[in-house]
């Protein structure tokens, strides 16, 4: 099996050298290459074609919100992780509307880091449960304030609807899977059936969405 190349993006070129080296020792990676800012990660990725993108929020010029959503435009299947300080509500959100497939901090341990790369190199989202929570929490909060429309009550299946109810508490496909007595495959099937019902790009948002239209309860409000 090929590794999974991973591009860096951040401004500071310790933190860059300190993951490339910490990727160095594990067989199932491979540093694609780096950037310091949000220009040089869009022509890094149309140079590199990287399996998965590290991607840091505030950089000077073009930040990495900026990138991600030049970069989903350009190629909707790149897998981008916000890796950062911030704990921002907004970039958290605004990360998740321009495409990221995941937010994370840069205080997790670097095993957790490179669990987070795996699972999303196999479709999954990097998200912890600290974030899960926090997209809940917002989600919530917009479904009391907008009214549910009658579109899309339907669209899912009651197996689909199981499936996001998981996704939005951070679950992993394999716990996903123990969870409703099925195969991985078969909830990866799922969920590319929930995202071409929904023409969303990735599990986050179809979890935000359909907790918001109330096709899947607040666990908070159960």
């Amino acid at each position: 099996m090929d590794p999974i190349k991973v591009l860096l993006v951040d401004d500071h070129v310790l933190f860059r050298k300190g993951i490339a080296s910490m990727m160095a020792g594990q067989p199932d990676f491979e540093v694609a290459g780096e950037a310091d800012d949000g220009f040089q990660a869009v022509e890094r990725v149309q140079e590199l074609m990287p399996d998965v993108v590290l991607m840091d929020v505030r950089m000077p010029g073009c930040d990495g919100l900026q990138a991600t959503r030049i970069i989903k435009e350009e190629y909707p299947y790149a897998k981008i992780i916000m890796l950062t300080v911030s704990d921002d509500e907004q970039a958290l959100f605004e990360a998740i509307k321009s495409g990221a497939v995941g937010y994370l901090l840069k205080n997790l341990e670097p095993e957790e880091l490179f669990d987070f790369i795996r699972g999303v190199y196999r479709g999954e989202a990097a998200i912890s449960r600290y974030t899960a929570k926090k997209i809940l929490t917002e989600f919530g909060k917009q479904a009391q304030r907008e009214p549910i429309g009658p579109a899309g009550k339907n669209i899912l299946t009651d197996r689909e609807k199981e499936v996001l109810q998981l996704v939005i508490t951070g679950a992993t496909n394999k716990e996903i899977a123990s969870a409703l007595f099925i195969s991985e495959n078969t909830v990866k099937n799922h969920l590319c059936n929930i995202l071409d019902k929904l023409h969303l790009q990735n599990r986050i948002q179809a979890a935000a969405y359909a907790l918001r239209e109330g096709l899947i309860q607040d666990p908070n409000r159960a």
